[in-house]
């Protein structure tokens, strides 16, 4: 398994304690720190759509120029992640070929027991 996301999120800290509280392994990495390929974004997209990955809650998209927000689509928000990955929402996990978006404890004890 591995989750990817910021160190400093307070979402993802707790993903990170709900995962080692619960002992399942897995690798961290921190995409604001050791970066986000264009291929592992796209992988993610295919998975989930671009839609889901897009954080609209964030600090990030409120900063974002109104013209930028009312026209975004698939191929700029995928620039957009990929030049400011705090507006990707998360955690990311990776897991036997699925791809998980968000912290959401019971299901996580669904999928991951």
């Amino acid at each position: 398994m591995k989750l990817f996301g910021i160190k400093n999120c307070d979402t993802v800290k707790k993903a990170r304690k709900w995962l080692e509280e619960a002992g399942i392994d897995y690798e961290f990495h921190d995409f604001k720190k050791d970066g986000l390929s264009d291929t592992q974004l796209s992988q993610w997209t295919d998975h989930v759509g671009w839609e889901t990955l897009l954080n609209r809650r964030g600090t990030t998209w409120r900063k974002l120029p109104d013209e930028v927000r009312d026209n975004i689509d698939a191929p700029s928000a995928h620039r957009i992640m990929l030049e400011q990955t705090s507006i990707i929402k998360r955690p990311v996990v990776e897991r036997a070929g699925e791809v998980l978006v968000g912290f959401d404890a019971a299901q996580w004890a669904e999928r991951f027991k």
